[in-house]
Formats: C-alpha cells, sequence, structure tokens
C-alpha cells in the first residue's frame, strides 16, 4: 500500500513535476489535485495546458479547492506562490497535515526543519510529535550549493563564501521572464533572491556565523542553476583532500530518490554544463568542477543542479522520504 497525498497548486509548473516524479513512486500516490478556484471543478487536462515532456498523467481527475476540509490526504505537497502559501499551508497543518513546501515564507520560521536530507536530516526531528506540520524546501539555488559546501563545512568548517548564480529561466515559473527581457540577455534578479541565498544554509547547516555574499542572475538556459562558489575554509586541506570529501559525501538514508553518487566530479573547462549535466542522477544529482585553489579565498569551483526536480519537486519528495523512514509522517 502506498500513502495518499495531495498536491497543491498542480497546475503549475512545479505541481506538474510533482505529478510527473511521483508516477510509480514506491511509497505514495497521487490521490488529489488541487488549485485555485478557476481550475477547481475542472478535469485536470482542461485546468491548464501541460508543459512538460510526454502527456499528463493524470487528465481526467477532477481539480478540487486547496482546502483541507475537502482534501483527505495525510501527506500534501505545496506548489503554491508565497502569497497563498503563507494563507493555505498552515490551514492544511493545523488540519493534521504533513505539509512538503517549496513556497518561501515559513523556511526560517521557528521549529520550522528547512531540510535537505543528506545534509540536516536530525532537522526532521523538529516535527516529532506533531500531528501536523510544515517542512520547507530550501531555495532551488541551495540544492548546488548548499549540499557542495555540507562535505567541506563538517571537515574543515566554512568561515566565509562568496557565489555568484547563474538561474534558469524555468525557476520563474510560468510564463516567467518575458522573452523580450531573457532572450540573448541576463536578467540580475530583483526582490529577496540573494536574501534567501545568503540565509538559508546558517539555518540548514547549523552555522549562524557563516558569512555568505551572493549574487543572483537569471540567464537564458531552460533547467538547471549554476552556481560559482568560493569557499574560505578555517584551515586549507589541498584541492586533493576537497575532492575526496565531495567524491564520497552521500547522506545517512537510503532514499528513492537520492542517487548514489550523490555528488559528481567534472574536468573540462565546459563543465558541469546545464544542458549536459542537469539530468544526471535523474535530476536529483549535483555536478561539480573543476576544484581549484583560490587566490583570495581556499577553493573556488563550481556546482550545478536541476532546479525544477533537485530544486523543487524532487527536494520535496526526498524530504517526504526521509520522514518516512524517521517514522515521522501522520499516522506512522
Amino acid at each position: 500500500m502506498t500513502i495518499p497525498v495531495a498536491i497543491l497548486g498542480a497546475t503549475g509548473m512545479v505541481g506538474q513535476r510533482f505529478v510527473s516524479l511521483l508516477q510509480g513512486h514506491p511509497l505514495f500516490h497521487v490521490a488529489e489535485l488541487c488549485a485555485s478556484s478557476r481550475s477547481a471543478g475542472r478535469p485536470y487536462e482542461e485546468a491548464g495546458p501541460w508543459r512538460l515532456g510526454g502527456d499528463n498523467p493524470l487528465p481526467h481527475a477532477v481539480v478540487l479547492p486547496c482546502d483541507p476540509a475537502l482534501v483527505r490526504s495525510p501527506l500534501v505537497f505545496s506548489a503554491l506562490d508565497a502569497a497563498a502559501a503563507r494563507e493555505i499551508e498552515p490551514a492544511f497543518a493545523q488540519a493534521g497535515r504533513a505539509v512538503l513546501t517549496n513556497a518561501s515564507p515559513f523556511r526560517m520560521a521557528e521549529g520550522v526543519p528547512l531540510l535537505i536530507p543528506e545534509v540536516n536530516p536530525d532537522h526532521a526531528e523538529w516535527v516529532r510529535g506533531r500531528s501536523g506540520y510544515i517542512v520547507a524546501n530550501p531555495n532551488c539555488t541551495h540544492q548546488a550549493m548548499t549540499v557542495a559546501l555540507a562535505p567541506l563545512h563538517r571537515r574543515w568548517g566554512v568561515e566565509a563564501v562568496c557565489v555568484a548564480s547563474y538561474q534558469a529561466v524555468s525557476g520563474a515559473g510560468y510564463p516567467g521572464e518575458s522573452a523580450w527581457d531573457i532572450l540573448g540577455n541576463v536578467h540580475p534578479i530583483a526582490g529577496d533572491e540573494e536574501a534567501k541565498v545568503a540565509s538559508e544554509p546558517r539555518k540548514i547547516l547549523d552555522a549562524p556565523e557563516l558569512r555568505i555574499s551572493a549574487r543572483c542572475v537569471r540567464v537564458p538556459v531552460a533547467d538547471g542553476h549554476l552556481v560559482g562558489l568560493q569557499v574560505r575554509l578555517a584551515s586549507d586541506p589541498g584541492v586533493e583532500a576537497i575532492e575526496g570529501a565531495l567524491r564520497t559525501f552521500r547522506g545517512p538514508h537510503v532514499l528513492h530518490s537520492s542517487p548514489v553518487p550523490l555528488i559528481h566530479l567534472l574536468q573540462g573547462r565546459d563543465r558541469p554544463s546545464p544542458r549536459l549535466d542537469a539530468g544526471r542522477g535523474a535530476g536529483m544529482a549535483i555536478s561539480i568542477g573543476p576544484v581549484l585553489p583560490c587566490e583570495v579565498m581556499t577553493v573556488k569551483f563550481f556546482a550545478l543542479a536541476h532546479n525544477a526536480i533537485r530544486g523543487a519537486a524532487g527536494g520535496a519528495i526526498a524530504n517526504a522520504e526521509l520522514l518516512h523512514a524517521r517514522g515521522l509522517l501522520p499516522g506512522a
């Protein structure tokens, strides 16, 4: 028997990723699709066009409102935008549901785990004893950045990071950036994107003193966030030791969505590449390279993750797998 799940915001790009990734999942099955009042009551195929490859796997499922009184599933994946999530997600949590969210409003809230299952699985224990709760997925940039920092911080201590992220247009959802703005162009990201990149690793890594300077740029790439990292460590173990720590890093749990190897070390001036490497490990692996001494900090390298899979829907599904492995889902 697999666990029934509901998807909030099922008609959007991340919602569709959830639907796609959960087909044939060994632990979970999609039981309910939820969206705004504009879509509620309509078949899924009519509520919004399918924008991923292949066919819509649930075309005739009737879309429900995002109302916990009408949704029965104990586990809820949220692909809502921030404004809607701020109101709707707490209502589901108060109704005793486990809410696994990609939205930003509760990431830094006290008592809300901000999870990357291979990096900080013990934070999942914060929900123990609760009948309902919210567990947050970090900003999609962190699935490359913070996975790369974790083994270095554990062994030598990360003191400071300068990071530049080159973020794919799919990270803006649909329709996202206009073609006029992004084609043949790069677009410095306004809003609080840089603040999220600079603050969230402190919570994930239990490193409140970690200093991070971040710049974020939207680039004309479909999928795959590339980050350039310059990292200062408390000591300099040398490139070979750093590569060894990255190559062997993995989480303590065997999870369906966590690939082995988790980190792929690549060489060459053109790697990692969104076109060639974002899909590694079914979109859940992190690609890093080349690892070089840094003239100002200790070490520098690029890291890449698929922002819509590892950084969004796939990351939240892996969080749910971790909660299941630890007996932390409602009713477990």
